[in-house]
């Protein structure tokens, strides 16, 4: 596998967004049934190499996944202190029905009030609004020490955000939450940037999360004008691909993506196209909004403020497709610290952070076909030409060209030559170890080569002329060797991201 170029795929780092792992398992079953049966997955199996981690948080993810559940952020481990909550709610699942929802009671001081149109909805109260039924509205849960006046909701003992452990961008809690002591403090975070590292051949990726319905490309943590300018053509034409055959918006995380117009979101597509120049998506699978036939809306920003008509829609689409199971009736309670409430409202596990089941799978069908053609244009080294000539007695001219058969280019980003994370192709000329009949002339038994551009069209004001560099797809090694006749070498070259190719001649 490491002789071939590599594509990574994950999911799940975040514990509830348990469709992530779904995807990732589908696409794997699209490359095992379609091998042999289909052009271009038999092609990709052949030529490429797949990684695929459907769950890199199974720890939280099992939390989620309980009989009661604890919808926590990512991993299992009590940050940033290890000790009990003293006081404030808890949020879980207080009436055992399997679900986390809302718990309501009537308060002339409360935020809400019933929606006009539909009682069932809870709609925030007007400015100077006055006079009518009101309510409080919290998480399902459980207090400790209550005072019988005040409600603090308290944040997760697991407040970790594995997303946030990455190396790149890395800032300490009070700048971004969930960070981790360090840079890959722990183990599931550890393990993926410990893996990568170790698989060089990896030259794109894609992390599947959950939800808004969105593909996200870097960077999160400066603007487009930052990044280098061939690399953003290659994101913009990969991602409008993805738009096309996923029907998902395809959008910058600076530009588009940002919960709070003044933080900076970093994560992992930072680390791995910052720090190694490896193209990097993130995939938010589903959107309730767009189900509901809600399209003009921008993604985090409908969170803080949409018209009500939007909360019809979707309760609309509940009851006409789900059965009315995404928003639960209210149903009295009596709460063993609140006395009489209501509890009800949006599943937001089961409906809005995950699809509803009769959905997953046309979800995660959507993204299949886009991964491939990402993986089938990572460079792919070849053989293109060996050659043997006689110089004179026992003395021979051997050459060894090689060519990227693949759409990017061998180093596949300009980041990576940034970094130095790539070298140019790697020839080796093997000799046979203890024949003192053998020798090198000229030439170095293992010596760095050029870069390798792919096929990928040179974007140029002069675009229609041909470019000055008609065959920078290709190199040539040539060594002088003196041996006797009928002599057979091992030749080798590697290039980082493009794999590795091998060839034998006999001297003849």
């Amino acid at each position: 596998a490491e002789d071939k170029p590599a594509f990574w795929l994950d999911g799940n780092i975040h514990a509830a967004e348990l469709t992530a792992s779904t995807a990732c398992l589908y696409y794997l079953h699209q490359l095992l049934s379609g091998h042999g049966h289909e052009r271009e997955i038999t092609q990709l199996l052949d030529t490429r190499v797949i990684y695929i981690c459907p769950r890199l948080n199974p720890d939280g993810a099992e939390l989620a996944l309980a009989d009661k559940p604890r919808h926590i952020r990512s991993s299992t481990r009590r940050y940033p202190f290890d000790e009990d909550t003293v006081e404030g709610l808890t949020m879980e699942d207080v009436d055992g029905d399997g679900r986390m929802l809302f718990m309501r009671m009537p308060d002339p001081m409360g935020s809400y009030k019933k929606c006009a149109q539909d009682p069932r909805l809870m709609v925030p109260r007007e400015p100077g609004e006055f006079g009518g039924e009101y309510y409080r509205v919290m998480p399902e849960g459980l207090l400790k020490n209550f005072d019988g006046l005040t409600v603090k909701v308290n944040p997760d003992a697991e407040g970790l955000d594995l997303n946030r452990n990455f190396p790149a961008q890395w800032r300490q809690e009070g700048e971004q939450v969930g960070a981790g002591p360090y840079p890959t403090s722990e183990p599931e975070t550890r393990a993926m940037v410990d893996f990568i590292v170790k698989h060089p051949n990896i030259g794109a990726a894609i992390s599947y999360h959950t939800h808004s319905g969105v593909i996200l490309r870097p960077m999160g943590s400066h603007s487009d004008d930052d990044m280098v300018p061939e690399d953003l053509w290659a994101y913009k034409r990969f991602s409008k691909l993805g738009q096309e055959l996923t029907g998902y918006p395809a959008i910058s995380i600076w530009h588009d993506f940002k919960y709070h117009p003044k933080e900076t979101i970093t994560g992992t597509q930072d680390w791995v196209y910052e720090h190694l120049g490896a193209l990097f998506w993130v995939v938010e699978i589903w959107s309730p909004n767009k189900e509901a036939g809600i399209t003009d809306y921008k993604w985090i920003e409908w969170y803080r403020e949409h018209p009500v008509e939007d909360d019809l829609k979707l309760l609309k689409w509940s009851d006409d497709h789900c059965a009315g199971q995404a928003h639960a009736e209210w149903k009295p309670f009596h709460h063993p610290q609140l006395g009489a409430i209501e509890i009800g409202g949006w599943d937001k596990m089961n409906f809005w952070r995950n699809p509803p089941p009769h959905l997953r799978e046309r979800e995660a069908a959507r993204f299949p076909k886009w991964m491939t053609q990402i993986a089938l244009s990572l460079p792919k080294l070849e053989v293109l030409r060996t050659e043997v000539r006689a110089l004179g007695p026992d003395t021979w001219r051997v050459r060894f060209a090689v060519c990227n058969s693949g759409w990017l280019p061998a180093y596949v980003s300009k980041r990576a030559l940034e970094r130095k994370v790539v070298r140019g192709v790697m020839f080796e000329i093997h000799l046979p170890p203890g024949d003192p009949t053998v020798s090198l002339v000229s030439g170095k038994e293992r010596f760095e080569g050029p870069q390798l551009e792919g096929h990928a069209p040179k974007n140029s004001l002069q675009h229609f002329l041909p470019t000055r560099d008609i065959t920078a797809d290709r190199a040539v090694a040539e060594w002088v060797v003196r041996a006797p006749k009928g002599t057979q070498l091992a030749l080798s070259a590697r290039a980082d991201r493009a794999g590795a190719v091998k060839a034998q001649v006999v001297l003849d």
